[in-house]
């Protein structure tokens, strides 16, 4: 059984929410459940329409898709959702640029598929909290090479280059990977406005003293917002009970 809870919030400094959230704990096409963030970018109306109609597009194919594996269903899904906003992109002046970062899941009995575009973050959370996925951006290659250290990385000029991202080109490249879960397990994914402003071990805390999953996601977005709140944040938390 799966208590779940999604949430996004516009911050303290933008305008416009770019942020989009799903949440299906149903059945969707031959898939148990579905989960996805996505993090918007681009000018006036495409940010937001590039994380919108990603979520659309990937509800969409998920439903209709014949594959029985999870992997397959998710790669998929979010390649035609880049094709779709690649073309758009390409296709409109008001959309050009516009792409979309992408963390999906789906749960079957005690394994967790996901699959990850740009640097929305997926993480299991127990006694720790450890980040499953990793972030498609130039700093943290930047750390994975070696050429600068991971306290630094926080505060880097550079940090918010992403180097993959939903409709940014035509063929996109997808991680996936597989979590197995246990009873009392939560699962959090989130955009870049909650890690921006909000440290891991603040996150674990705040969703360990948390009374469910509703209010650790009310209490992710405040502590957020009380940091500075200088970016959209979306979440969505998944309990295993």
């Amino acid at each position: 059984m799966l208590k779940t809870y999604s949430m996004t919030d516009i911050g303290r400094k933008r305008k416009l929410n770019q942020d989009t959230v799903y949440s299906c704990e149903h059945p969707l096409g031959n898939l148990n459940n579905l989960f996805i963030v996505a993090d918007g970018m681009g000018g006036h109306k495409a940010g937001d329409y590039a994380s919108a109609y990603t979520v659309k597009a990937i509800e969409r194919e998920v439903e209709v898709c014949e594959d029985r594996s999870p992997v397959k269903i998710l790669r998929e899904a979010i390649t035609i959702a880049n094709t779709e906003v690649y073309d758009k992109a390409a296709a409109e002046a008001d959309f050009a640029g516009m792409g979309t970062t992408c963390v999906a899941a789906t749960i079957t009995d005690d394994v967790m598929y996901v699959a990850n575009v740009g640097d929305s973050r997926l993480y299991l959370i127990d006694k720790d909290i450890t980040q499953v996925t990793k972030d498609h951006s130039l700093v943290a290659e930047l750390v994975r090479k070696g050429s600068i250290d991971a306290s630094l990385a926080k505060g880097h000029p550079d940090k918010n280059i992403i180097t993959r991202a939903i409709g940014a080109a035509p063929v996109v490249d997808i991680d996936f990977f597989e979590v197995e879960l246990n009873a009392g397990d939560t699962v959090l994914m989130c955009t870049d406005g909650l890690t921006n402003m909000v440290d891991d071990d603040e996150i674990l805390r705040i969703v360990r003293r948390a009374v469910d999953v509703a209010d650790a996601a009310d209490n992710l977005i405040k502590m957020a917002n009380h940091n500075g709140g200088k970016d959209n944040i979306g979440v969505v938390l998944i309990q295993v009970s």
